[in-house]
């Protein structure tokens, strides 16, 4: 597994022009073709070129948590970093093609992960060798699928979509994209819609348009109730130990909660289901309690 953090960068002398496709991965990834070096050490080594990173961010906790990982029951799993601004949106599926292809090659999913999400391969490895032939051919689109969501009309929405850009009164179904999986075969087909596809002004959101990539593509999304992407996931050490992602996850908490999920004798499948059931009560009820008082 390759995984694909999705870490937010503003420094305007970064965005190519939107009209020509990204065609190196040198592009997207701070790390040259030589370096084939673990996550942990990519991790840190980029940032530390950057300089503009503190060591109380998301990436310090990113590399002293799930993105250290070099090898998760027994497969090797590595993390690549990829910049982002606001008006790249979409070209993460492309970087992540470039990407598999050059650092690993033999990768037969990729997951692109935002850098605020609590990310756990192993249980990812472990619902993919339940689900399915991890190395079977086949095209999987995972994550936490969203339907019928309507484009945002509103002009001072930081989400704004014109009708003039996107005509359609929905969306296709797509996977949120705080942390979705891609096949190799999935991967390759979004990325060839991506690259053959008009580029509106302005663009959807990135995970809309991987969806209507995946539409294109005739890639269908699959839900998994592992991956958060709604309401925010309360702390339960059974319950984080048997999710693949959660969102909103703080650089602090992230090192505190690891730690913790993996300080302890793994949870028994009875209370992996009834901590997950409560955690999921508990979040809907803090859904419920942050509307009332919104309003």
């Amino acid at each position: 597994i390759a995984v694909l953090v999705s870490y937010p960068f503003r420094t305007r002398a970064f965005i190519p022009p939107q009209s020509v496709p990204p065609t190196r991965p040198e592009e997207f990834l701070l790390m040259p073709k030589s370096a084939r070096v673990p996550a942990r050490q990519a991790l840190s080594h980029h940032y530390g070129n950057l300089g503009s990173c503190q060591s109380e961010g998301p990436d310090q906790a990113i590399r002293d948590t799930w993105g250290g990982e070099v090898e998760v029951r027994g497969l090797r799993v590595m993390a690549l970093l990829w910049l982002g601004v606001a008006r790249e949106r979409g070209r993460s599926t492309l970087s992540m093609r470039d990407g598999r292809a050059v650092f690993c090659p033999q990768a037969h999913f990729m997951a692109k992960v935002d850098d605020d999400v609590l990310f756990n391969p192993s249980a990812l490895l472990h619902f993919l060798n339940k689900s399915r032939n991890p190395y079977e051919h086949g095209d999987l689109y995972l994550g936490r699928v969203h339907i019928h969501v309507a484009p945002d009309r509103d002009p001072d929405s930081k989400h704004y979509l014109p009708s003039g850009a996107y005509p359609a009164s929905l969306y296709p179904d797509y996977c949120s994209g705080t942390a979705y999986v891609l096949s190799r075969s999935a991967l390759l087909k979004i990325s060839l819609a991506a690259t053959a596809s008009p580029l509106s002004t302005p663009l959807p959101p990135e995970d809309v348009f991987v969806g209507l990539c995946a539409r294109t593509a005739g890639v269908l999304p699959s839900h998994c109730p592992l991956f958060s992407g709604g309401p925010a996931v309360p702390y339960g050490r059974c319950c984080y130990q048997a999710m693949v992602s959660i969102h909103h996850i703080p650089p602090r908490e992230m090192l505190h909660y690891w730690a913790d999920v993996h300080s302890s004798p793994p949870c028994s499948w009875l209370s992996i289901r009834a901590s997950l059931g409560v955690c999921k009560v508990r979040a809907m009820l803090g859904s419920v309690l942050g509307l009332e008082q919104g309003l």
